[in-house]
């Protein structure tokens, strides 16, 4: 009866798409679908008792509380006003290179990645601040469409990311659980700390690429991107180029410097990530108290929904194993021909498939954990597992036709910007992030490596 956990995994996928609150629809349909199964005796309703361990689990887990401190940090910084006087300076400073702009907004884009870790901000903000200038400058279209929704997809991967912070909770987890199946019964730990170092050369290596493709567009097609001198440079531009990068790169070494030198855990590092977005939004003078309502508000809802998804994953995850999923996954996987590269290859192309319809928090709550266990026993990395997965899902925020990015840069460009414009830009840069997934998969030590040298002793 094991079939029956493909049959709920079906089920479950098939009413995500109808838009039905993802932390409702786990829960429920796992529920329902645990009743119908116990009728006929294929279920034990057993399963269901550790529920209430799991939400305490979810309560009490210490690296979760990183979470509502970076969602804060992100929006108070989305409202300190640091992309506007970033992009200004920034192509100021390539005005005349070719594809400058493009450039200019990929760094941006890199820096507010490294700065809030939030995708949804960042889009919009440079949809609001760069799409208008590029679209005047006489950038095509779709170009500068795809530029800006993936320089904001750069959040997923450049650390403080959500994505990196919730993967490293389930991995940790089913690394754990792997050792355990192997008889390992004081099993080495996978911390967020981890995963933030491992993606630091996977990141930079991405935003290198995306500035490679703009400036290979620029000179292959230069009508696509045209060369702009603009109004001459104004005096003063070193020290506005200080005062513009210093309050980010300031954060960006508070937030990342105090977890790679060990100074601070991940969440501590978070708390301090969002005070400093409490002194940069009062330094720019836009701190009030309908900001800090606003930022708090907000913050609420993004963290009640992603604690909810945790909750109703939890039901799905129990009723998924209960039905012998878990055992199901690993026969498919372990008896695949090619062994460890054919099952990561299938759950790397799945993850990528199911990345056109559904959200990085349904996949890595609902996909993560029944795969990931099996890859771990096989031998796979943990670091390197989760940096693969994070770049994977990266791609899910530029896969049409439910690709966040796209639909946030909808919403923020103007009219005459053609739908079909927005969709064909960001295929380039999924095709590179592609490309990125193929190269670390060839040179692993790019993710390992520096959490080696950091974490030697």
């Amino acid at each position: 009866m094991e079939w029956l956990a493909l049959v709920l995994f079906a089920l479950v996928f098939i009413a995500l798409l109808t838009g039905f609150p993802v932390a409702f629809t786990l829960a429920g349909v796992s529920l329902l679908f645990a009743l119908v199964a116990n009728l006929f005796g294929a279920f034990d309703m057993a399963f269901l008792q550790s529920i209430p361990n799991r939400i305490f689990g979810i309560m009490s887990n210490a690296n979760l509380i990183a979470v509502p401190l970076f969602v804060f940090m992100g929006i108070m910084l989305e409202q300190s006003k640091i992309a506007e006087g970033l992009l200004q300076t920034m192509e100021e400073v390539m005005r005349g290179v070719k594809g400058g702009l493009g450039i200019a907004v990929i760094i941006v884009g890199a820096l507010l990645a490294a700065s809030t870790g939030i995708v949804g901000a960042t889009v919009v903000t440079m949809g609001l601040l760069a799409l208008p200038t590029m679209l005047k400058q006489g950038y095509c279209p779709k170009v500068a469409s795809g530029t800006i929704c993936a320089s904001g997809t750069l959040g997923q991967i450049i650390p403080p990311s959500i994505v990196l912070i919730l993967l490293g909770d389930v991995l940790s987890s089913s690394y754990q659980q792997a050792q355990l199946n192997q008889g390992i019964f004081s099993p080495e730990t996978l911390s967020v700390g981890d995963l933030f170092v491992g993606a630091l050369l996977p990141g930079l290596l991405l935003v290198v690429a995306y500035m490679g493709y703009i400036v290979f567009k620029a000179i292959s097609q230069p009508e696509s991107i045209p060369s702009h001198q603009g109004e001459p440079v104004a005096p003063g531009l070193v020290s506005r180029v200080i005062k513009s990068l210093l309050p980010p790169l300031l954060l960006i070494l508070l937030v990342l410097g105090s977890i790679l030198g060990g100074y601070a855990t991940p969440t501590e590092a978070a708390s301090l990530g969002a005070l400093g977005a409490l002194l940069l939004a009062l330094v720019n003078k836009q701190l009030s108290l309908r900001t800090l309502k606003t930022v708090m508000q907000n913050t609420l809802q993004v963290t009640s929904m992603i604690f909810l998804i945790f909750i109703g994953a939890a039901f799905f995850s129990l009723v998924f194993r209960g039905l012998g999923g878990d055992d199901l996954i690993t026969e498919l996987l372990t008896d695949l021909p090619g062994g460890v590269f054919t099952a990561m290859l299938i759950v790397m192309a799945l993850m990528f498939v199911l990345g056109f319809f559904l959200d990085f928090i349904e996949i890595t709550y609902v996909v993560v954990p029944v795969v990931a266990p099996i890859l771990l026993m096989m031998g796979v990395d943990p670091i390197w597992l989760g940096i693969m997965i994070a770049i994977n899902l990266q791609t899910a925020f530029l896969t049409p036709p439910f690709g966040f990015a796209l639909f946030y840069l909808r919403g923020v460009a103007p009219q005459e910007l053609k739908t079909t414009d927005i969709y064909k830009g960001s295929i380039p840069f999924i095709l590179i992030q592609l490309g990125m997934l193929g190269v670390l998969a060839i040179w692993p030590e790019l993710v390992t490596w520096l959490p080696g040298v950091i974490y030697e002793n």
